[in-house]
């Protein structure tokens, strides 16, 4: 039995605490679109820079590289899951760096997705290199994917191409990394700004279309999601990152707070053109209620 760690008042927000793939094949509920930032498998007791300050990469067990085969038999097992909470024409967005972006990649295409671009997220603000002995890690790599080869997958090429100077936009994306105003609730030591997962959804996914994230981490995604008026499922082993994703949901609430982050969110012209956009995009002609129904055994 599946028992929610939080659900919003508004029933556009939901939480779950577990592993995700045990929890995934407990029920049946598909998604329009997934974003996953699985583990990197970067703690490898090296250093970086935060904030000014020096600062272990290490982020938790959770992160750390178990070998090759063990990272690809986890990366297939998730990716596996994840493809059967899938619509039929949904896509899986999926961030990395060179640690782990190839295993996914391999595990896709072995799953039969097909990947459709390999996204290249250039932080306009990465921390400095400290040894000197490498050129700066300024970029992250997001694959995205559609469930099947020859079903069509929802694009918004219009609105990618309008702000964009209404030229097509590239695989290449210049967009900050979190702002402090994005850390009001805490901080997840992998959190991605909200710039970014804005970015993504609004180019593959219409309003009230449902969005998974099976490492939720402190939720941007549904953060990002509930601001552009889509609805959210999250995933997480963790109790203290799932308090601040359930604080962020608890925090955008207020009207006010909710109105300010929307015109705070990077990678438009002005404030108008995301309100002018929202106004008129197309909508889901269905309307879907998260449900948490048992798997049917399949027949042999």
């Amino acid at each position: 039995m599946i028992i929610l760690f939080f659900k919003s008042k508004d029933n556009n927000f939901y939480l779950l605490k577990g592993d995700t793939i045990d929890l995934l094949n407990q029920f049946d509920f598909k998604f329009n679109m997934i974003f996953a930032d699985p583990p990197y498998f970067l703690s490898n007791d090296g250093i970086s820079v935060q904030s000014g300050k020096m600062v272990s990469v290490n982020k938790g067990a959770w992160d750390r590289s178990k070998g090759f085969e063990k990272d690809n038999e986890f990366n297939y097992n998730w990716l596996k899951a994840c493809r059967e909470h899938l619509t039929e024409d949904g896509t899986i967005w999926i961030s990395g760096t060179f640690h782990n972006i190839f295993s996914v990649a391999q595990m896709l295409t072995e799953l039969e997705y097909k990947i459709l671009n390999c996204i290249t997220w250039a932080k306009t603000n990465p921390p400095p290199n400290l040894s000197c002995k490498y050129f700066t890690h300024s970029t992250e790599f997001i694959i995205w994917a559609r469930k099947h080869k020859k079903v069509s997958h929802y694009f918004n090429y219009e609105l990618m191409k309008s702000i964009n100077s209404g030229k097509q936009m590239k695989d290449v994306w210049h967009l900050p990394a979190i702002a402090p105003w994005e850390k009001s609730c805490g901080k997840h030591p992998t959190q991605k700004p909200l710039a970014l997962l804005t970015r993504i959804i609004l180019a593959s996914t219409k309003k009230n279309d449902w969005i998974l994230d099976p490492f939720t981490g402190s939720s941007t995604t549904g953060i990002a999601a509930n601001l552009i008026n889509r609805k959210f499922l999250g995933i997480d082993k963790e109790v203290e990152f799932l308090n601040i994703s359930k604080n962020r949901k608890i925090e955008i609430e207020n009207q006010q707070i909710y109105g300010s982050y929307r015109r705070k969110l990077a990678g438009f012209y002005n404030n108008s053109q995301l309100e002018l956009f929202l106004a008129e995009e197309p909508e889901a002609n269905y309307e879907r209620t998260l449900n948490f129904l048992k798997k049917q055994p399949s027949s042999q």
